[in-house]
């Protein structure tokens, strides 16, 4: 994948919606087949998806790969500690003899017991087969069950390893050998739909000023600035909590300056912790206290997935919620995209960009120390995914499993604690599509080289304390606006009349070890540029050039590979939010599209954000 490729799908009709799965279109008006799924496609059953399990026990809800595999899944995230059954209730219409099937994966297949088994209980009965055994993501057949009268049938999920199992559905048919998609993501969800009932329901449709899409810290900056501009705003975001990489699910502390945001930027970042530290919750609690209190809309545990385009400017967006499955349909004269992967820009036709930037396009060619910063010709390089982790020492023996399954990845390398360079790029893997890829790898590069740890006595009582399970991203699809931001501008620290956003920082590019002879491949080092002072980001970098009414904030602004390697950290990318949201106030007063505010009311737009009539 080239770095210049048009990261979009082809062109959307004048007016259509779409629903996303897989970055694939499906057009609202679906064929209705029967209840099931529509003769000679898929087999009658009954259906039971896991993020709708009553009680998750020690299982927690992974939805970050909705758009890759097709469901919200639960995950036996236990550190190599089986953790508690999850259980839920399924009612079957008829007594008597029932196959069935689970929809799963084998994380991590080769020559050994695939680390995330487990198994399922029906009614007390526990089945004898092994779930989580089948390579990639596939249902896979579980055997009969007989079910002593039609009815309430209790389901638990049985973890045996700890080691990450994972399970998306459980299905439930009269037949041994039934017909059911997997592949097609597109067909999956209409069919989870139909079975689920939901495809008949009406969408609950709400109107709003501004409609935001993640809740990072770029997407709260943006919310909270909308509102205080008195602004009906919705803030939708596919976690349960806010925050994005500076929530407690990632743990990465926030960096950067604050620029003219610091009094709201101080309601949502985080202290200077060590990355992983436990110190996040704290943080979290002061995070979620400022965002309820705001009356912002929030909408946690919702996945945008549709999107309704007329002319060059988005009507609505999608979104499904995680648990119930179902839609609800937002619309706004004015979009923010702060998810990070640029989704609303990639529906809606924007062009995108992904990866590195030959040298000599935009002069990006600087030699430090030996190191050049962009490659000769482009590619679908790009900075990778980070897990952190940590351990505690117990004060008593603490055991490890073993990990037969890790130990290609984390060879010889030992270590009891992760920081952010332990980082993961490839370039055969996308940061998007390779998403549950990339951070399964380094999953098994933390407990290959933790059981690497305690072979050491001095670490007998050492034992992992904690281990994400959320990656934090640091780069992917960039959405093109009517200025792309370089590493000229840093080092040069060009001045612009629609500067918005301002910071120090210096330019940070990843690269992995492993391109520099490293015997493994998921640690990174970083290349460091001081600017010597202030860099500012145009208002033209914020808004896209193809979508009217779309802006963006946080990691998707529109720049080269290098270009975001100064302003990607959360703090800048806070200002980002801050400047749409004002900017989308102004849109509403002036009844205006963002690209006229830049040019028509850009004094006003950065008095609002407090710089002063000399100010660049």
């Amino acid at each position: 994948m080239k770095t210049n490729t048009d990261h979009s799908d082809s062109a959307i009709p004048r007016r259509q919606f779409l629903r996303m799965v897989g970055g694939v279109g499906l057009t609202a008006a679906v064929a209705p087949g029967y209840c099931f799924g529509g003769p000679g496609r898929v087999s009658p059953g009954v259906l039971l998806e896991a993020a709708s399990f009553a009680k998750r026990g020690g299982w927690v809800l992974d939805t970050q790969h909705y758009q890759q595999m097709g469901g919200c899944y639960l995950l036996a995230h236990g550190l190599g500690r089986p953790v508690a059954p999850a259980k839920s209730q399924i009612s079957l219409p008829e007594a008597g003899r029932w196959h069935m099937w689970v929809r799963t994966r084998n994380w991590c297949p080769g020559n050994w017991e695939a680390p995330g088994r487990f198994k399922v209980r029906v009614n007390g009965v526990e089945l004898a087969t092994a779930f989580g055994t089948a390579p990639g993501w596939a249902w896979q057949p579980g055997g009969p069950i007989e079910a002593p009268a039609a009815g309430e049938v209790s389901v638990e999920l049985l973890d045996l390893t700890g080691f990450d199992g994972r399970c998306d559905a459980l299905f439930f048919s009269r037949e041994p050998a039934p017909q059911l998609p997997n592949e097609d993501l597109v067909e999956l969800a209409a069919w989870k739909d139909r079975l689920a009932g939901r495809q008949g329901l009406p969408i609950e449709t709400r109107a709003f000023d501004v409609v935001i899409v993640g809740g990072g810290i770029a997407g709260c900056a943006a919310a909270l600035t909308a509102r205080s501009q008195g602004l009906e705003v919705a803030l939708i975001q596919d976690r349960p909590i806010f925050g994005g990489n500076a929530s407690e699910e990632v743990r990465v502390h926030t960096i950067g300056i604050p620029g003219k945001g610091s009094k709201l930027l101080s309601t949502i970042d985080t202290e200077h912790y060590p990355n992983g530290d436990a110190l996040a919750k704290e943080d979290q609690k002061k995070r979620e206290a400022t965002m309820a209190a705001s009356g912002v809309q929030l909408f946690p545990l919702h996945l945008c997935c549709g999107l309704e385009k007329v002319g060059d400017r988005i009507a609505s967006v999608e979104a499904r919620e995680a648990t119930s499955g179902l839609l609800r349909r937002f619309r706004a004269p004015i979009f923010i995209d702060c998810t990070g992967d640029g989704w609303l820009g990639y529906w809606g036709g924007a062009q995108c960009r992904y990866g590195r930037e030959a040298r000599t396009e935009f002069g990006e060619a600087w030699d430090l120390h030996g190191d050049l910063w962009s490659p000769a010709e482009a590619d679908g390089r790009v900075m990778g995914a980070s897990v952190l982790w940590n351990s505690e020492r117990t004060g008593e023996g603490s055991s490890f499993p073993e990990v037969p399954w890790a130990r290609p990845v984390a060879k010889e390398h030992a270590a009891i604690n992760g920081e952010w360079y332990w980082e993961y790029s490839a370039n055969d893997l996308d940061q998007i599509r390779d998403a549950e890829r990339i951070r399964d790898h380094l999953l098994r590069a933390i407990y290959g080289s933790f059981a690497n740890a305690k072979r050491n006595p001095n670490h007998a009582s050492v034992a992992l304390k904690w281990v994400a399970y959320v990656a934090g991203k640091r780069e992917s699809r960039r959405i093109m606006g009517d200025y792309l931001y370089t590493m000229r501008d840093m080092m040069e620290r060009r001045r612009f009349p629609d500067a918005v956003v301002e910071e120090t920082r210096e330019i940070d590019a990843h690269h992995q070890l492993a391109e520099t002879g490293s015997p493994v491949d998921f640690l990174s080092k970083a290349m460091f540029y001081k600017t010597g002072g202030m860099y500012y980001v145009p208002f033209r970098c914020l808004y896209s050039r193809d979508v009217a009414n779309l802006m963006m904030a946080g990691r998707c602004f529109s720049c080269s590979h290098i270009g975001l390697c100064g302003p990607r950290v959360m703090k800048t990318c806070g200002q980002m939010g801050i400047a749409t949201g004002y900017a989308a106030a102004l849109c509403k007063k002036h009844r205006a599209t963002p690209r006229q505010i830049g040019q028509q009311h850009i004094v006003e737009l950065r008095q609002l954000i407090g710089y002063g009539p000399s100010q660049s």
